[in-house]
Parts: C-alpha cells; structure tokens; sequence
C-alpha cells in the first residue's frame, strides 16, 4: 500500500467527530447557513472573514440574487462587505436546499413567531429541520440559533435528524446556540458579543465552541441545548419586565403630575443597584414582544404559573392603548373634536430608533387603534420608505412615508412620536404642528419645550 493510500485509510479511521474537528481548525468545513435575514446574514459574513466558506440558504429567490449581486437589503449591513465576500468566493447564496450535503456546519437562522393565540409557531424551525433531514450526512455539525422554548432542540430538532438513522452525538452533531442581534447597535456587533453554546452531550459541544471559537470574541459553554435556550429567554424576559415595570411607572407617575423621565435620569445616578429601563409606546422587535411567551407557554407543561411574566406582557402590550387614549385627551381638550376625522402623521415606523427593522414594532399596533377609531394615518421615517406586507398587518403594504416640511406637519392635527430617530428635525416638528405626542422623550432630549408637547 502506497503512502496516498494510507493517508486515505487513516481519514477514513478518523470519528465523525474527528473529521468535523480537523475540518473546522483548517478552515476547509463549509458553513452553511438558514435564512438570511437579520440574524443570519450577519453571521455569514463573520464566518466568511473568518476564512470558512459559506452557503447561505433563503427560500426568498429575489433575496439570494440581491446578496450574489454583492447588494445589501438591510441598512446596517454594508453592501461592501457582502461584495467582498463574493468576490473572495467565501459566501454564496442559494435557494437549493439539495446543496445542504455540501455543509459541514448548518447554522439554523429562521423565525420563530407566535401564533394569533400566543403560542409558538414553530412551523419554520420544523420545515427547515425537514428539509436538512433529507440530505442529513455523518460529520455534520447542525445548531439552531433561533429564540425559542427549553427543549425544542432535543424534543423537535433531535427527532426529527434521528429519524434518518443516523445518531446525534456519533453520526452527526446538534446544538443550540442563541442569537443575540441588536440591530443598529454602533458597539457591539455578532463578532463581538460572547456566544452562548450548548450541546446535545460533550462531542456535540465540543464541535460548536471549536466552530465559534473561530467566529466570535467569546465562546460561553454551557450544560446542554436546554440551558443556552434558557440562556436567551431569561436575557430578554429580563428586559420585558423591566420595561413593563417602566411603562406602568409612567402612568402612575403621569396621573401624579410627575414626569418618569426625569426620575428615570435622576436615579441612574446611583452607582449601584439600579439599571435604566425606559418606557415607550410598546414592545417591538422580533425578540422582546415574543420570547417571554415562550416561556409561559413551556411552564404550562409543567403545570406552573408564571404570573410576574404575563403580566409584564399583558402591561407592555397595553402601552398602544394608553398612547391613544392620550391623544385621544390631547385632541378634545386643545382642538375641542374628536379622534374621528383627524388626521395624526406618525414620526417613525421601525421598532427602534435609527434602524429599518419594523417587526413587532408598536406603530403598526398604533395605526390600526387610530384608524379603528375613525383617524387617518400618515408616517414618516427616513428608514423605511414603503412598507412591506406583515403577517398581522398585510392591509399597511406599500404605504409611503411622507417627506416633513413646515405645511405638510401643519396639515395634521396630532404629531405622533412612536420612534425618536435621529436626524429628525424636533424643532421643526414643534414648530409647526398643533399637538406633539411625544412617547420617546425625544423632545425633551433634544432640549426642547413647549406647552404642545403631551409626553404618553
């Protein structure tokens, strides 16, 4: 035997687990990865520069020709670093998920939302661990990076892999490994926030910290996919009920005459034992509206009652409400009419400020409780032209935001401030229209006053 023919052999003697290793410390294991959108394109491009090859999959066709044609489709990402990509041959695109058998590492990067009954929706998850099923092969590393419940990684994922034959933990490798995106963030972006990593046993974990250690500033290791999914929904429960917390604070404190924004600064200047949350109009995002539903949901499995979590939930998706009953107030006192028949322009459709990301976003919910009531809407935000088709709002697509000039702001009867964008002209908006809605604090911050502006 030649000694090409015993290298071969050797290989060949190697575990699964070997393989995808030595693959993966020579850079030569492909990353294939779910479902480009906010989360997953990020991560493409951080494997890419990391020297691994990519294969991004999305069964949008017009998205996988945007990224091979080096264009970006969202703001913070930069459309040069999608072209290097390209152009160094480090990341492609694909809507053929045949191609998945040429992955050594499948990173799972698809929505998890909720049903109309607040219950997790967990089809895309279930069609996506279907569709890797098929072209399932040993030495291959597969973890999902969508938010979602304690156990859904060894309940639904595992199932439905094994069902192949093949054993997770000898054949291939499964684990879980949440996100942590925050869209717009200037200090920390997904190569610099420390991954949380766990395995479906000790080779498994082994794997993906091996693959993150090579992507990421931080790998943090962790017991087993149940923990690292409870990892994530204890990091965003935390703040849902803290803004709950916030935003109950701000009716108590308004009903006091009191403004919660000046308390709130006042007291962060405690060095210890107090951490600022901030109200507003309502959750949105794809994480903080969701996650903690998740939660409740896998609780009732176990016959517990998370109580303290729905009603923060039941607190923060009351906020739209609140913002409209105090237009609604605002409109009758300074204009003496009602909601029916007037027109409000809405300063920001994003969810957050300085992003183009309306998922979940509290404005949406807005619009539909003022047109409930017989007002028109109009929006402006620099960030989102048109608006796309949403599962819960598909009636708002191709809605255009109207550009800000003093006639067209004095046209309206309520300014409505949902997102505080900046580069928008506040003093502009003061100026010029009758009632300021403010529910960001965006004038005040802008060092703005004026008896026109209703904080809500």
């Amino acid at each position: 035997m030649d000694d090409a023919a015993r290298g071969s052999e050797s290989v060949e003697e190697l575990s699964a687990q070997d393989r995808l290793l030595r693959q993966i410390a020579s850079r030569r294991a492909k990353v294939g990865v779910i479902g480009l959108g906010y989360v997953g394109i990020p991560l493409a491009l951080i494997a890419a520069r990391a020297g691994f090859p990519v294969l991004g999959f999305d069964v949008n066709e017009a998205r996988v020709q945007q990224i091979n044609r080096g264009e970006s489709f969202i703001r913070h990402i930069a459309a040069d670093a999608i072209r290097s990509a390209i152009k160094d041959k480090r990341l492609e695109a694909t809507a053929d998920f045949r191609r998945l058998e040429e992955a050594d590492a499948i990173l799972i990067c698809v929505p998890t939302p909720l049903t109309p009954h607040r219950e997790p929706d967990l089809s895309f998850v279930v069609g996506t661990a279907r569709a890797i099923a098929e072209r399932l092969r040993p030495a291959q590393l597969v973890v999902l990076e969508s938010t979602t419940y304690p156990g859904t990684t060894d309940e639904v994922l595992k199932p439905i892999l094994e069902a192949t034959g093949l054993k997770s933990g000898t054949d291939f490798f499964l684990a879980f490994s949440p996100e942590r995106e925050d869209p717009g963030n200037e200090h920390f972006g997904t190569g610099t926030i420390p991954k949380v990593v766990g395995g479906d046993g000790p080779e498994a974990l082994a794997a993906a910290k091996a693959l993150y250690d090579a992507l990421v500033v931080e790998t943090v290791p962790v017991s087993s996919t149940a923990t690292a999914e409870a990892v994530k929904l204890t990091e965003n429960v935390f703040r849902a009920v803290n803004i709950a917390l916030v935003n109950e604070l701000k009716v108590v404190y308004d009903a006091m005459g009191i403004d919660v924004w000046e308390v709130i600064e006042a007291a962060k200047t405690k060095p210890f034992g107090f951490m600022p949350f901030y109200p507003g109009p309502g959750l949105g995002g794809h994480c903080i509206p969701i996650d903690p539903f998740y939660l409740t949901w896998k609780a009732r499995e176990y016959e517990i009652a998370t109580r303290f979590i729905e009603l923060a939930g039941e607190i923060n998706t009351r906020m739209p409400n609140y913002v409209v009953e105090r237009l609604i107030e605002a409109i009758d006192r300074r204009l003496g009419k009602g909601l029916s028949g007037s027109a409000i322009l809405l300063i920001g459709i994003a969810f957050k400020k300085n992003v183009d990301d309306m998922r979940e976003s509290p404005s949406l919910k807005l619009i539909a409780l003022i047109e409930a009531r017989g007002g028109s809407v109009d929006y402006h935000d620099p960030f989102i032209e048109v608006m796309p088709p949403t599962r819960e709002y598909p009636h708002f697509a191709g809605r255009r935001s109207v550009a800000l000039s003093p006639r067209t702001i004095a046209s309206y009867d309520a300014v409505l401030i949902a997102t505080d964008h900046d580069g928008i002209d506040y003093a502009a908006i003061i100026d010029h229209a009758q009632i300021v809605i403010d529910t960001r604090n965006a004038c005040a911050r802008a060092g703005l006053a004026s008896p026109k502006i209703v904080k809500a």
